[in-house]
């Protein structure tokens, strides 16, 4: 991705104060609002250029290049390798990443990580280090060393002068990889910083400077808001570079990024894709005695209208959400019931919006699946990760009406002061690349939004990973009977057992079958966030039973105890279809890693509720027509519907993503035009 002009980085040039000249050029990539056509040609040519394997030549030949330079590296001192990595300072910024360059560069880390981690790059994982410096977004199977991968082109950038971003998907993972591998990139005389949620303003600052920063997404980006906010949209690097010559309230004193120059962005799919759906916002908490009477009075109305008369509850594929409609019926109720309320009432279109808000959190949002009370608050729980998000809350006064709706004190509503999604966000960098276990099923969406090529990784040895059939049953006490028999069979045999859901509130009452059934084990939901790692690094081990909701765990390997292997390994159970194919993929990958002996094995029902709106239409007469008519259509025409159900969420909530993007670059231009922030 070539930079633009007057937006290089300082690598080369004479500054006195690296960091405060970091600060006034500020590099990053100018928004570029696409037209129709140009939206058009980006999704056309992702069909092509997404999935190819074109890309991939000059990848495989990194390996033996990597080799060759290696060989003169084994017998030499630890000083005689610091003094290669300072010579390799000056050749990369001279040279640029040509592959015998970065070869040289790759050969020294990978003999830098062995002695210092006792850690050894595999070829698989040169080539996607590689990949990963020429621009890709890498698919490599779970448990294939990402996490050490992402050394190769980050120290390699940071030697030659650009700051690394090294984002990844929670504070715990962020905290263990800057530590674990901090030896390795002080070992080749570069410095390493750390942001998670708990980081002071100065610390910020100091670890935005460093060479390479382990940061989580949603920290880099509130971060990148609050310089935006500081700076007021003046982001140019000639106006920037006036105005600090001209500073005379230390205004460069409370900036915290030195740009965006390189991202890697670990768990891209999620990142870039799952959490692509909600933009990220600063905003300021306003609270007012009538906005607080007008919640209530909303509930109140919400309290007394009848589902099928009043209102209805249907799903809009375009939208990926189960809406409210408002009858007419409704809209009378509605009018009647606020006759006599203040005047925020008044108008037609807002007593509607504020009701229909009200049915929706009654009715749309349920505790322990789209949100946690702890500790008196409510806090939002990640639908893909199963994690809780803290500081979130959702924006137009709903948050305030699920408060109400549980008894909890009312915050203030929120008044945005800046706003930015992810996709416009990542598009600022002037390189960014990715790596996943799972990126072919959005390959298409990550070319036409980020422009990044995808490439499949071989992995480092064959996948002995068993994959069941699937077990469908018609109900939802069916479906329980069979998942806790099945454990009980794995458990006797002493193997270990991962059972995936995709709710607390579905792990919780699995877990309550199994204290029935008399069965011992772990449960890890957002209400065990602090313990996550320790439960399922623990989950390989002999007869031990783990539920956990969604990915929850992802990042963390799954060892097994010795003897396991010869058994079989870790068996995974799915107890649902999660509303991405993508998600049913990395539970499934949670066993079988790294050539080890595994099995995954689906327990799915025509009750669950990603198939709540399968009976629709056409799929719904196959069922009922298929029952009794013969085992194998039966089971044929229901992984029919269920599949078909998961498809139209997965478009659904595309359709989002795209509407969330061009709405966020119409509106970027709009303040850009006005003067104000992002």
């Amino acid at each position: 991705m070539a930079q633009q002009e007057g937006e290089r980085t300082p690598m080369g040039r004479n500054f006195d104060n690296w960091q405060t000249a970091g600060y006034f050029t500020r590099p990053e990539r100018k928004d570029l609002r696409r037209t129709a056509l140009d939206r058009l040609t980006w999704n056309l040519s992702g069909y092509i250029i997404g999935p190819s394997r074109v890309y991939f030549s000059g990848l495989a030949d990194i390996p033996a290049a990597v080799e060759q330079h290696g060989r003169s590296l084994k017998g030499k001192a630890d000083s005689a390798l610091q003094e290669i990595a300072v010579s390799l300072r000056y050749k990369l910024r001279q040279q640029g990443f040509r592959q015998d360059t970065v070869a040289e560069a790759f050969a020294l880390i990978r003999e830098a990580a062995d002695r210092i981690l006792g850690m050894r790059h595999f070829d698989c994982q040169l080539i996607a280090g590689y990949s990963l410096l020429k621009g890709f977004l890498a698919e490599m199977d779970t448990g294939e060393g990402k996490t050490l991968v992402a050394t190769l082109p980050a120290a390699t950038a940071a030697l030659a002068g650009l700051p690394v971003h090294i984002i990844t998907v929670n504070d715990y993972l962020t905290s263990r990889d800057a530590e674990g591998l901090g030896g390795l990139y002080r070992f080749l005389g570069l410095s390493v910083g750390c942001i998670i949620h708990e980081k002071t303003t100065s610390q910020r600052r100091e670890a935005y400077g460093c060479d390479v920063t382990y940061c989580t997404n949603k920290e880099l980006v509130f971060d990148y808001l609050r310089d935006i906010i500081a700076l007021g949209n003046r982001t140019d690097a000639v106006s920037l570079h006036a105005e600090h010559l001209y500073d005379r309230q230390g205004k460069w004193n409370r900036l915290l990024l030195r740009g965006l120059h390189f991202a890697i962005v670990d768990e891209a799919d999620s990142v870039l894709v799952d959490e692509a759906r909600t933009p990220l916002i600063i905003s300021k908490t306003e609270r007012s005695e009538e906005e607080d009477v007008a919640i209530s009075q909303a509930m109140s109305v919400a309290d007394g209208m009848r589902e099928g008369e009043d209102f209805l509850i249907r799903y809009e594929s375009d939208d990926g959400l189960r809406i409210i409609v408002i009858t007419d019926s409704g809209r009378e109720q509605i009018r009647k019931a606020t006759g006599s309320f203040g005047p925020l009432w008044k108008s037609t279109v807002r007593r509607e919006e504020l009701t229909g808000k009200a049915l929706t959190a009654i009715h749309l949002f349920r505790r322990d699946e789209h949100y946690l009370v702890r500790d008196g608050k409510v806090q939002i729980i990640d639908e893909f990760t199963g994690r809780i998000m803290p500081d979130r809350s959702w924006e137009g006064g709903l948050h305030q009406l699920i408060e109400l709706k549980e008894g909890c004190e009312i915050t203030g509503q929120k008044e945005t002061m800046a706003r930015i999604s992810y996709q416009r966000f990542f598009r600022k960098y002037l390189k960014i690349s990715g790596m996943t276990g799972t990126a072919r099923e959005v390959r298409r969406e990550l070319w036409s939004v980020y422009g990044l090529p995808f490439v499949r990784i071989p992995t480092n040895k064959p996948v002995r990973r068993i994959t069941h059939p699937e077990r469908i049953c018609w109900s939802m006490e069916e479906k329980w009977q069979l998942v806790i028999g099945r454990i009980r069979e794995i458990h006797n045999a002493g193997l270990p057992v991962l059972i995936g859901t995709r709710t607390v509130l579905a792990s919780e009452q699995l877990s309550n079958l199994l204290n029935a059934a008399g069965l011992p084990h772990q449960i890890l939901n957002a209400k065990q966030d602090q313990e996550e790692a320790l439960i399922i690094s623990r989950a390989g081990e002999a007869g031990r039973i783990t539920i956990a909701t969604n990915m929850a765990g992802r990042g963390t390997d799954i060892k097994l105890s010795l003897g396991i292997a010869e058994k079989g390994g870790l068996h995974v159970l799915m107890t649902e279809l999660h509303e991405s194919s993508r998600i049913d993929r990395q539970l499934a990958g949670r066993c079988g890693r790294q050539g080890d002996p595994g099995s995954y094995e689906p327990f799915l029902s025509l009750a669950d509720p990603i198939f709540k709106d399968g009976f629709e239409g056409l799929p719904g007469r196959l069922i009922t027509w298929s029952k009794g008519n013969g085992a194998v259509l039966e089971r044929a025409i229901w992984i029919y519907a269920l599949k078909r159900a998961q498809k139209k969420v997965e478009k659904a909530h595309a359709g989002v993503r795209r509407r969330l993007i061009r709405y966020d670059e119409e509106q970027g231009e709009t303040l850009a035009f006005s003067g104000r922030g992002e």
